[in-house]
């Protein structure tokens, strides 16, 4: 637990908080943020059915809907938290990983796995390509880390211009495939990863990008206790089934239920 002291003599005490507990603070919010646009927006206000006229005009008329749509939106909002987190712990896992390949095809296959389930919890479909999700944002992060890598011993101006046409090569594959959190998510990747080191300008530029997502500046607390101990209290493969299976129920409760 780090320790400062304040002007007063009072000490302040800043939390350790491990990857296992980033992980989690990451899918509760997550969750949060799925509830709101899922289960509110799609299940009980069904906002694909209104034009914003159409919407100002019921929730005028109804107090309860303008509560929906109220709550919905914060926890949309919420969830923008949850950005920087995931974007850190795929630097972190990728500096630590012992088997890259491994890593990248388990974020593939999760990836594949999600989309029926993205798609019916976020766009009420079955299938639907005007969005696909996150997991493929992070799987083109992966890739584009390696290939940073590859290059580690380009330095100076020549380094510099390689990692920034990398960077934009991952972006524009982010765009093609409309992948979920895509151009934050580049970006949010590049700088944890290009100054690792260097912390205090990769809070200042993380947050500046986080604000793409309003609320994501706040994760950054929780980064800077990072304490850098990844042992898990949960397999880390719960992590991975978690990301389908909460868009799976949430999307059938919004479709078939409400």
């Amino acid at each position: 637990m780090n320790m400062t002291t304040g002007r007063r003599g009072i000490v302040w005490k800043t939390p350790d908080i491990t990857a296992d507990g980033l992980k989690m603070f990451a899918c509760i919010i997550m969750l949060i943020q799925t509830v709101g646009i899922a289960v509110i927006e799609k299940g009980l206000i069904h906002l694909d059915q209104y034009t914003q006229e159409s919407l100002n005009q019921a929730m005028s008329q109804d107090s309860r809907l303008m509560t929906l749509a109220g709550i919905g939106s914060i926890m949309q909002l919420i969830g923008g938290m949850a950005i920087p987190v995931f974007a850190f712990l795929l630097v972190e896992g990728f500096r630590n990983t012992s088997d890259y390949k491994k890593y990248l095809i388990t974020m593939i296959i999760t990836a594949l796995v999600s989309e029926i389930p993205y798609d019916l919890a976020i766009c009420g479909k079955v299938w639907d390509f005007s969005s696909q999700n996150a997991m493929i944002t992070m799987c083109i992060c992966l890739i584009m880390l390696k290939c940073m890598e590859l290059f580690s011993d380009s330095s100076g101006f020549a380094g510099s211009m390689v990692r920034i046409l990398i960077m934009i090569a991952a972006i524009v594959w982010v765009s093609i495939f409309r992948a979920e959190y895509g151009l934050c998510m580049v970006l949010l990747v590049t700088v944890f990863y290009v100054f690792d080191t260097r912390n205090v300008l990769k809070t200042v530029l993380g947050c500046i990008i986080s604000l793409m997502y309003v609320t994501g500046p706040i994760a950054f607390y929780g980064i800077w206790c990072y304490n850098g101990e990844r042992k898990d209290r949960i397999n880390k493969y719960v992590y991975y089934a978690f990301y389908p299976l909460h868009l799976l129920v949430l999307g059938v409760i919004a479709k078939f239920v409400l």
